[in-house]
C-alpha cells in the first residue's frame, strides 16, 4: 500500500525494523512506550504499522492493527514536530485507515486530538487516566503465580472476555515477552485475573490489569508492584472502573496523562468491569 502527497510524502507499510523511530517519537511526547512492545505489536498484525517519508526520511507514522473481521484499532498516530500543519498526518491516517476494511475501529485518544477523531467518525466511549508514581513496599500474596505455559488456554479465554476481540497471537507474545513479568490469580482451577508489568521508557507500565473483583486486581497490583518497590509505575485505568481509580490512589498513584477511548461503531460486549488497567494504548 503506497500513498504520494505535498511535498511527495510517500506511505507505506512499516516493518520492525522501522519501530525505533516510532517508538522513539511516542516517548518524545511523553507516552512512554514498553522496551520491546514490537514482538507482540507485530505479531499481531504485521501489516498494520505505516510510516510516511519524504526522500526516504521518515516523517508520520500510524498502526491501524486488525483483530479478526469485525475489530480493529489505531495507534502511534505521530508527525515529526518540524513537519506539522503540512496534511503529512491526515494523509498518513487515510492511506492506514483502509488497512482496516469495514471493521469497527477503536482509538485511545489524546486530548488535543479528540475533537478531531469526532470529525472522523469516531464516538466516546470513556475517558482513560494514567496514573504514576513510585510503587509502594508490599510483600506479593500467596495466591498469585507467575505464568506459566500451561496457563496460555486459560488466559487467553480470560482476556477474550475482557476485551472487544480474541488476541491469542498478540497475547502469547505479550505474556512472554522480553522484560515483562505476568502474573495470575486463580480460585482452584479457575482464574480470577491476571496482570502483566513491563519496561517502558520513562517507567514501569503496569497492563492489562484484568481481575474479577477488586479484592483479585488488589492482590495482583500488589504482586506486580512487589519486586518494583522504589521504581516509578504507571497504569492507564478507565475512568468507569472507580474501583480501579481507588485501587490507582491507594497505592499513591496520581493522575499524569489522559486519553478518550472511541469506536468508529459497534463492539461486542466485554467486561468492563474487569479492566483495571488497560493492556496498552497503542493496541488496545
Amino acid at each position: 500500500m503506497t500513498s504520494a502527497a505535498l511535498e511527495d510524502l510517500v506511505v507505506t507499510q512499516a516493518g520492525p525494523e522501522d519501530w525505533p523511530v516510532i517508538s522513539g517519537w511516542a516517548a518524545d511526547e511523553g507516552w512512554n512506550p514498553g522496551a520491546a512492545d514490537e514482538a507482540a505489536f507485530f505479531a499481531q498484525d504485521p501489516d498494520g504499522f505505516f510510516l510516511g517519508r519524504i526522500d526516504g526520511e521518515p516523517v508520520s507514522a500510524i498502526s491501524v492493527v486488525n483483530y479478526g473481521p469485525h475489530y480493529a484499532f489505531l495507534g502511534c498516530y505521530l508527525v515529526r514536530p518540524d513537519l506539522r500543519g503540512r496534511g503529512h498526518g491526515l494523509t498518513t491516517w487515510k492511506t492506514a485507515l483502509a488497512h482496516a476494511g469495514s471493521r469497527t475501529i477503536g482509538l485511545d485518544g489524546v486530548v488535543a486530538q479528540q475533537d478531531n477523531y469526532r470529525r472522523s467518525g469516531f464516538e466516546l466511549a470513556h475517558r482513560t487516566v494514567r496514573f504514576t508514581g513510585t510503587a509502594p513496599a508490599a510483600e506479593a500474596p500467596a495466591d498469585v503465580h507467575h505464568v506459566q505455559q500451561t496457563d496460555l488456554a486459560d488466559l487467553t479465554a480470560y482476556d477474550s472476555a475482557c476485551y472487544p476481540a480474541d488476541r491469542p497471537r498478540f497475547l502469547a507474545h505479550w505474556l512472554t515477552g522480553t522484560g515483562h513479568r505476568a502474573l495470575v490469580r486463580r480460585t482452584g482451577d479457575r482464574v480470577t485475573g491476571y496482570g502483566v508489568i513491563r519496561p517502558g521508557h520513562d517507567s514501569l507500565r503496569i497492563g492489562p490489569l484484568f481481575a474479577d473483583t477488586p479484592e483479585d486486581a488488589q492482590a495482583l497490583f500488589t504482586a506486580l508492584t512487589a519486586e518494583a518497590a522504589g521504581s516509578e509505575v504507571a497504569v492507564d485505568v478507565p475512568e468507569t472502573n472507580a474501583p480501579g481509580i481507588a485501587l490507582a490512589e491507594r497505592a499513591g498513584l496520581t493522575p499524569s496523562f489522559e486519553t478518550a477511548r472511541m469506536y468508529t461503531g459497534p463492539v461486542r460486549p466485554y467486561a468492563q468491569d474487569r479492566v483495571f488497567g488497560v493492556t496498552t494504548l497503542e493496541l488496545g
